[in-house]
């Protein structure tokens, strides 16, 4: 999907709040949206999430299947949490039985699933928020969209929706996101965007404190001839192993999904043993091409 001169005015006739804005949003990337409050951040997530349609230029490609999440929710809806979650999944194509599943799952994830059966309209901020957030994340769209996401959620629910956003993006989906906290994400981030003066600029990416911090070395072995699949999460950083074992790190935030992925991989690898190391070391790892 891409944006070309978009624009999209105050009402009808206003002055315009977006203008010109020019954006490709690529499989398995998260995009990061900064700018003043007011410059239009959220206005583009609406455009993207498909809520809105712009007053001036286009969004060409299909539109993938998408998710959103508003800066605020409409608690006061007549459902219970779960029944609100198997009602979201209904509507995006999942049985009733898996959508009850999967509402269960999202709940017990965000530490919401005593909530099940209370109403949304007695349900606190910081727990309609964990709604929220839990039914765009269960029908795995391939466009999630995220609107302040974490405000209102209690540590372990945004360290939580962290790495929910990238298990999503290491499953092939983008993510598209506005945060207040500059630092949210920073380790995983593909490209940011900054709304200044009614238009988008991209702005560097710069190193973050995740990748300087510590991180997680992984010691696996595979199939014989097998070789490391190609754009594991991360970029995971190939260390010298010993024997047929290989050693990957990989900055801490990034370390569920690489292990998915490898775990997922065909054939699978397997996990021999995690630890915690202090900085990456400077060798890449290793091409598809190449053999363990």
């Amino acid at each position: 999907m891409k944006l070309n001169g978009v624009g999209r005015r105050y009402g009808l006739g206003g002055p315009w709040v977006l203008r010109g804005v020019d954006l490709e949003l690529p499989a398995r990337a998260l995009i990061r949206i900064d700018g003043a409050n007011g410059t239009g951040k959220s206005t583009l997530l609406r455009l993207l999430a498909g809520i809105d349609t712009p007053d001036e230029g286009r969004i060409d490609g299909p539109r993938p299947r998408t998710a959103y999440v508003p800066e605020r929710f409409p608690a006061a809806l007549p459902f219970t949490a779960a029944g609100y979650l198997v009602h979201l999944g209904r509507i995006h194509g999942l049985r009733t039985t898996e959508a009850t599943v999967r509402a269960r799952e999202w709940l017990a994830r965000f530490g919401a699933d005593g909530h099940a059966r209370t109403p949304l309209a007695e349900l606190s901020k910081g727990t309609s928020q964990k709604v929220a957030v839990a039914q765009a994340l269960l029908a795995e769209p391939e466009l999630l969209v995220l609107d302040e996401a974490w405000t209102g959620l209690d540590t372990a629910a945004r360290d939580e929706l962290d790495r929910a956003v990238v298990e999503r993006v290491a499953a092939g989906s983008t993510v598209v996101f506005v945060d207040h906290d500059p630092r949210r994400l920073a380790g995983a981030v593909d490209a940011t965007h900054r709304v200044v003066g009614h238009r988008l600029a991209a702005v560097p990416v710069p190193l973050s404190a995740e990748e300087a911090g510590p991180r997680v070395r992984i010691e696996l072995t595979g199939a014989a001839g097998a070789a490391l699949p190609a754009g594991l999460p991360g970029a995971p950083v190939r260390e010298p192993g010993i024997g047929e074992t290989i050693r990957l790190t990989v900055a801490s935030v990034h370390s569920d999904a690489l292990l998915r992925a490898l775990l997922t991989a065909c054939p699978p690898w397997h996990i021999g043993h995690l630890s915690e190391v202090t900085a990456p070391e400077p060798a890449p790892c290793a091409e598809p091409s190449e053999t363990p």
